[in-house]
This record gives C-alpha cells, structure tokens and sequence, in this order.
C-alpha cells in the first residue's frame, strides 16, 4: 500500500474521504456501523425542518387570509371628525382624497349597533351603511352574494328598504332572500326625554359569505341614505373609510390623505386601528418560529450521538489510516462528512415533505376530514372557512440554511476527538 506523504497526500475531500465517509455511514452493526442511529438521526431533521416549513407557511396564510378579509372588507384608513357632519363637506374631502396617488376608494360610512329579529331568534348585530355605488364596489361582498343579489339595493326613496345580511346571521334568525327582517336601533331618533329606540322591517334582498364568520353571522348592509334615518344621522356619517392600492403603504399615505383632507379630520390607519391584534399575531408567529427552530437543534443532537458511536467502533480503522499516513485532518474530515451527510439529507427530505404539504394542504385537509368524519378547522374557532398556507420561499431558505449550519456544528466534537486519536492506544488491545 502507497505512503500517504505530503507528495503524495490526497487534497481535502477527495474521492477516498468521501467514500470512506459513506462506507461508514451504510456499514451495518455488525461491521462496527450505526446504521439505525444514523436512521433515526436523518428521520428526526426531516421532520423537525418539514415541521417548521408547514407552521411558519399556516401562519403566514393565516395572516394573508386575515388581512385580505379583513382588509377587503374595511377601509385601509379612516377619516373622522367635524367634516363629516356637513354634506359639502364630506363631498369636498372625499372629491380631495380620491386625488391622492394610490387611493382607489373613499367611502363615506354609517355604521352602528342593532338588535336583529327573525322567526327564529333575536340576536344582535352591526348594521354598515353604504351607498349603491361603493356597495356595488365592495367586491367582499357584493362578489359574493350566494342568495338573491344587490339589485334592489339602493333603489326607492331614502335608498329603499333592501338589505344585505350575512349567510350565518340569515340563518341564525331564520330568514331568507324575500323575507323581512325587523332591526331595532337603539338611538333611533331625538324624543323630549332623550334619545328612543327605533324598530323597522326591511326587504333581504340577499346574502353574502365573505369567507369569515365573523362578518358572514354579524353584519348587515343597508343603504347610506336609509342608515342615516334610521339611526339619526341626519345627513352625516360615523367615517370616510379610504382604500389604497397597497394596504402595506398605508402609513406612508396616512400623511397625504391628512392634507387633503385639512385640520378638520383625524386621520388613521388600519396599523393603528388594529395595532394590538397585529401585534399579537407577530409576536406569536416569532415565539412559534423560535421555540420550533429547537426542534432541529434537538434532532440534529443525535448526530452527535451516532458520530460518537461510529468513532468508538471505527476506532481501529482510524489507527490504521493514521499509521499510513492519514493526516489529523483527513479523519476531520471523514467524520464531519458523514455527520454532514444525515444533515443534509434530513434537511432535504424535510424541505420536501414540508413544501408539499403546505403547498396541498387544502386537499389534505378535505382528506382528513372525510377520514376521520371531524371537522379539524372549525370557522365558527378560527374565523376563516379552510386552513390556509402561504410558502415565504426565503423563509423555507432560512430554515434549511439553519438546518445545514446546525447539523454541521454537531459533527464538529466527535470528528473532532476521532483526529485526536492515538494509533498507538487505539491499537493496544487489538
């Protein structure tokens, strides 16, 4: 057999250190191989990084979904204040907003409080009042009305008696495209003794899923004109509700909209008005992100274990190499190979998987449901209809380029004590 002299040395990771390092890897248990361990190693990285992909992908879906619903069905900024009791006004400002690059709609809105009565129950409820244009425009809803249609909406005097009602609530109190149902505001209008509730029967002229239960059981669409009378608006409205082009851009445009509109407005946007929800929600995502980027520092530990394993029973094989030359760093080298190996492979296996499951999670989760008879996402729990999946490729990036770093890091202190190994002690007893 050749000499490995330094004329003579292989360079680092060459073929026989990579071959070496693979024979390792496959031999079995009883060649001095850690054949299972290695096994188990690779399983617990696969499904540790397929993990982390498929919950950080629900909750960035989750959020997405959140934002467009609630996004699409709310304004992006609000305008209040004096302005919008005078007609004029509020004409004026919504005639200077809609100036302001990046607004696409300025939508003057009431919105309040009613007690909704039907056959079969009374429940309470949040009654918007839009005009039939910006009705028509608010595509959550009138896109998808799934009974009856916004045809009649509008139209009559004081903008008619037609409404739009959420499919839930509809069936919460038991009424259908055609039927009435009574709405009871509880300022209705100015009596000598203060303000008195006010009750009246209007037309459903059709349902609507926005594709999240709490607007599809809570809200009713009613004519701006009508919303006025009924809960003694007179002619103004509770807000200008202003939607942009981009909803991410709103704080910068929150400046330009205070502008147009003058002194006389406040200002604010969906950031502020939600600041504690969102808030929350990253908060949450970050923690989840971190607590189960743990998971991959746990499995890839076991690397540890099967690479100290592989060096205690490979511990001839090092003498041996060592006595023909083999530098400290080959069997560095060798061992960290093999380690890397599981790494990289688990955190392939797991990329895949998890990409997979997120990118089909619908369909699994309709698997799952006709399987097992249960409902796994209830609306009525998580306000969205289906569990949704958003994939952040960068993201997915983060985590495999962890993974990978993780894994390394683990083979660095058996391969590490293997390249300290004495040939002299190792050989002693054999």
């Amino acid at each position: 057999m050749t000499d490995l002299t330094p004329s003579t040395r292989a360079p680092p990771f060459g073929l026989w250190e990579r071959m070496l390092a693979g024979r390792y890897l496959r031999a079995k248990r009883s060649q001095g191989g850690v054949a299972l361990i290695s096994i188990i190693s690779f399983v617990g990285i696969m499904l540790a990084v397929s993990v982390l992909i498929i919950v950080m992908s629900v909750m960035n879906g989750f959020r997405a979904e959140l934002l467009g619903k609630i996004l699409g069905f709310n304004g992006h900024i609000f305008i209040t204040g004096g302005l919008l009791d005078s007609a004029a006004e509020r004409d004026r400002a919504v005639t200077q907003v809609l100036k302001v690059p990046g607004v696409t709609q300025a939508v003057p809105v009431v919105e309040a409080q009613a007690i909704a009565m039907g056959p079969s129950q009374i429940t309470g409820a949040i009654v918007r009042g839009l005009s039939r244009k910006d009705m028509l425009a608010t595509r959550i809803v009138s896109g998808n009305i799934t009974h009856g249609s916004a045809s009649t909406f509008g139209l009559g005097d004081y903008g008619g008696d037609s409404v739009l009602i959420g499919e839930r609530l509809a069936d919460a109190v038991g009424v259908k495209v055609g039927d009435t149902i009574s709405l009871i505001s509880p300022s209705g209008g100015a009596t000598a003794f203060g303000s008195a509730p006010h009750q009246k029967a209007y037309t459903v002229a059709g349902t609507f899923v926005a594709g999240m239960s709490q607007y599809d059981q809570g809200y009713i669409f009613m004519p701006l004109e009508q919303a006025q009378l009924f809960f003694g608006r007179e002619n103004g409205v509770d807000a200008i509700e202003v939607k942009v082009a981009d909803p991410d851009k709103a704080p910068q445009l929150k400046a330009a909209v205070s502008r147009a509109v003058g002194p006389a407005g406040l200002v604010a946007d969906w950031t502020q008005r939600d600041a504690s929800y969102w808030g929350a929600l990253m908060v949450e995502r970050n923690v989840m992100g971190l607590i189960l980027s743990l998971l991959i520092v746990i499995a890839s530990l076991n690397i540890i274990s099967s690479l100290v394993m592989l060096v205690k029973n490979k511990g001839r094989d090092i003498a041996i190499l060592r006595t023909i030359g083999a530098g400290q760093g080959s069997i560095l080298r060798i061992f960290v190979m093999a380690g890397a190996m599981i790494g990289a492979l688990g955190t392939l296996a797991g990329l895949v998987l998890g990409a997979l499951v997120s990118i089909y999670i619908t369909p699994i989760q309709a698997f799952v449901e006709w399987a097992t008879g249960a409902q796994v996402f209830s609306s009525d729990v998580y306000f969205l209809s289906r569990l949704p999946a958003k994939v952040d490729w960068m993201e997915v990036a983060i985590i495999v380029a962890f993974s990978l770093i993780v894994s390394l890091l683990c083979t660095l202190p058996p391969a590490w004590r293997a390249s300290r190994l004495d040939p002299v002690e190792a050989l002693r007893y054999e």
